[in-house]
């Protein structure tokens, strides 16, 4: 089966992206920093669009949500729900497999301070495209936060003023299914803004409109 195209490890389409992971390979040589790769099967029915690496989480690791809080919450809640087996541990090197699921973010490098900017969300989506023409049965993007749902839309031609963002929004747009949610960050859980409850709600949700 073809793999979506994905950029190279010093890939330079972002000069401050390439130059932020340049410093940080200079104070932490044995991190990954380096665009992160998408993680699942590439049968995957369902596709979990994030925003961004974080830089001690996925752009240390090289895995997806993988060594932060986001992680601990979106893997939970996809062992929980049958959409993960194995075990997560917090690195790449556990026993943790995606089953009918893959995460693909909208940036793959870790933008400073956690914003990546217009320009690069834009030079990225190519990546994103590629995830979404070339894997063979997806039928659900579960989106992770705005910016990821408005570059969703952006991928699939879709005006972000006819779909706005709202947790738990449903769209049909082509032969997909959009469903989004807040992101599952540590100031979303803190605040309440969105509950364990409501985050695995949504994401049996997805599961539900997968048929899985």
């Amino acid at each position: 089966m073809k793999e979506p195209a994905s950029p190279p490890h010093d890939c330079p389409l972002c000069p401050r992206l390439a130059a932020f992971r340049h410093d940080n390979r200079k104070k932490h040589p044995e991190w990954f920093n380096g665009p992160v790769p998408s993680f699942g099967p590439l049968t995957a029915r369902i596709v979990i669009a994030g925003l961004a690496p974080g830089l001690q989480g996925a752009n240390r690791t090289g895995r997806p949500f993988t060594g932060d809080w986001a992680g601990d919450l979106l893997y939970a809640t996809l062992l929980k729900l049958g959409l993960a087996k194995g075990v997560y541990d917090e690195r790449i090197d556990d026993t943790l497999e995606l089953v009918d699921c893959r995460i693909a973010n909208s940036v793959r490098c870790v933008p400073p301070q956690n914003k990546p900017e217009p320009s690069e969300i834009r030079t990225c989506r190519q990546f994103l495209i590629s995830e979404l023409e070339t894997l063979p049965n997806v039928k659900v993007i579960l989106a992770l936060g705005k910016i990821a749902h408005d570059s969703v839309l952006t991928t699939l031609d879709a005006k972000i003023g006819k779909h706005p963002f709202a947790h738990g929004s449903v769209y049909t747009i082509g032969k997909f299914t959009l469903i989004s949610s807040y992101h599952c960050s540590r100031y979303n859980t803190n605040t309440r803004r969105l509950t364990t409850e409501m985050f695995e709600h949504v994401v049996a949700q997805a599961k539900g409109l997968a048929g899985i």
